[in-house]
């Protein structure tokens, strides 16, 4: 145990486990001492403040801090309002390390080659559903941690947490889609009434219009020629427009803001769905929010839109199937383990040894010893030395497996408090269901699960293909195999340590809709339009008024 020599809002020693103890914990235990809320009290030490910001999906250790033994920690006494914020401060900070660290972790699993965790794996693509190649792996890298980036802010700016969807856009500025990042991160600017970022704002909006031209071209002429006619980057011009205006307002520059507002409240009026025109689109069977989108991107053409939303059906469709497959490749690239540097078994090059006439099985097992050298694994499978080895080396795997699932079997129904020895006993009889089994077990006279419960062995039985059983082994390892134990490792190594609530929100973000930049709902955009031309008329009468005067 260490001690804290405490002083402030309470005084005396604290023993604490500096390995275990938490900011919190240290905390809420001068708080009780001091008969104050929690979050009235504010520690420091060592010239600096205690914050349980460390990230990850855990709050830091008071050892991580640097604190020690017989450090000193001041603990002073701050308002309920002022502790809220800083409470909140701290959590936000919390929650943007979080983001980062679950970014990166993801990041580093999909982008190199190495079997992902989950039975999923990120991709990147066009706008036509074709994967991006990249010239290395750091522009790999670099660009799929801004594109997640990049839609977690936009999932928080969807929930209003402007101030979080900030700090993320910061981290995510320099590796993304620049033009629209520079305008969701003025968007925010806006939305929190933040004057003082108006000078900047004026810059990253300059460089958001400089390149919204490059990439659509004057005009939008190249959106219009590559999306056959159609207008999905309207509402995304409209938002730029407003922007533009209300710095141009703050800045004295009245005349250029009513222009840009004009112009703006221009394409406002354009994408105003007419009634009559979204029936009809959802009598057709689609759902309002995707009726009224596709009314906008086709310029409220009934036809078109029609059109448009049975073209993203069977995209979707075709995307849900390219997903199932990859799934399965996933899980069928687990079966087969990991080549000695960690990375999966390429599926594309089992295919063309296959199609050559070697057995799958034996085509992965030597592309996995040879780190999916196809010359390297042609030359194994052709060797009758090398191709008889890789065989026994499979079935020995195949027997490993069959008894790793019979004594899973046994230690499921031992947990259920049957006794081990008439388990093993029915299993041995030739069981394979589990239901079955628990049914005879539980139709045999005498039989007792909780009474069992306490009275179980822990000898491990299980039964390979012959149906006989065998003891266990458990740390069974093949020579040359770095991978023998992928399954009981893979799964608990790597996700130990991960947050996977945090990176499930920032997989589930990233949708996959090419046109998730520009469906913009602009209710909030027309408001705010609707309040500067009032301020520009309120203007423009106290310039009447001083020129008549």
């Amino acid at each position: 145990m260490a001690k804290l020599k405490i002083a402030g809002t309470w005084s005396g020693v604290l023993e604490v486990e500096l390995e275990s103890w938490t900011v919190p914990m240290l905390r809420e235990e001068v708080a009780k001492r001091s008969n104050m809320l929690p979050e009235t009290i504010n520690l420091i030490c060592a010239g600096k403040v205690l914050k349980d910001d460390h990230g990850g999906g855990c709050d830091s250790k008071l050892s991580q801090l640097g604190v020690k033994n017989n450090s000193k920690v001041l603990a002073t006494r701050i308002s309920v309002d002022e502790g809220k914020s800083l409470m909140a401060e701290e959590e936000r900070s919390r929650r943007v390390a979080r983001i980062k660290a679950a970014a990166t972790a993801l990041v580093n699993r999909h982008a190199d080659g190495s079997l992902p965790v989950e039975d999923f794996n990120l991709e990147l693509e066009d706008q036509n559903g074709e994967k991006v190649r990249f010239g290395s792996e750091t522009d790999r890298r670099a660009m799929m941690m801004g594109l997640m980036l990049h839609a977690n802010a936009k999932s928080l700016i969807k929930r209003q947490m402007y101030k979080d969807a900030l700090e993320v856009l910061t981290m995510g500025e320099f590796v993304d889609n620049v033009p629209l990042l520079q305008i969701d991160m003025v968007w925010c600017y806006f939305m929190l009434r933040d004057i003082s970022w108006l000078s900047e704002a004026g810059i990253r909006l300059r460089k958001a219009r400089e390149g919204i031209e490059r990439a659509h071209g004057k005009d939008s002429s190249r959106v219009r020629l590559l999306q056959a006619g159609r207008h999905p980057e309207l509402a995304l011009h409209l938002r730029m427009e407003l922007l533009e205006a209300v710095a141009a307002y703050h800045s004295g520059q009245f005349d250029k803001a009513r222009n840009a507002l004009t112009s703006a409240q221009a394409k406002f009026f354009q994408l105003q769905v007419p009634d009559e025109s979204l029936s009809l689109v959802m009598s057709m069977g689609f759902k309002e929010q995707d009726a009224k989108r596709a009314l906008r991107i086709c310029s409220q053409d009934v036809g078109s839109a029609i059109d448009f939303l049975v073209e993203e059906k069977a995209k979707r469709a075709k995307e849900r199937e390219d997903n199932e497959q990859r799934r399965k490749e996933i899980m069928e690239q687990k079966r087969y383990g990991l080549t000695p540097l960690k990375k999966a078994v390429d599926i594309e090059k089992i295919k063309e040894l296959v199609s050559i006439g070697f057995e799958k099985e034996l085509v992965a097992e030597a592309l996995r010893r040879n780190e999916n050298d196809s010359q390297k694994a042609l030359d194994d499978l052709t060797n009758p030395e090398s191709n008889s080895a890789i065989q026994l080396y499979i079935e020995s795997r195949k027997r490993k497996r069959c008894r790793q699932a019979a004594d899973a079997k046994i230690e499921q129904l031992v947990a259920m408090g049957f006794e081990r020895p008439r388990v093993i006993e029915a299993c041995r009889a030739g069981g394979d269901d589990i239901h079955q089994i628990m049914l005879q077990l539980l139709g045999e006279p005498g039989s007792n699960p909780t009474a069992a419960a306490n009275n179980n062995a822990s000898t491990s039985i299980s039964m390979p293909n012959n149906g006989e059983p065998s003891s266990s082994i458990n740390n069974e390892n093949v020579e040359g195999d770095p991978d023998s134990s992928f399954e009981e490792t893979s799964a608990t190594e790597d996700v130990n340590g991960r947050d996977v609530e945090m990176e499930d929100e920032l997989a589930n973000d990233l949708t996959g809709d090419v046109f998730a930049d520009y469906d913009i709902e602009v209710t909030k955009e027309g408001e705010a339009i609707s309040e500067y031309l009032s301020l520009l008329d309120s203007v423009a009468g106290i310039a009447i008024e001083k020129a008549r005067n």
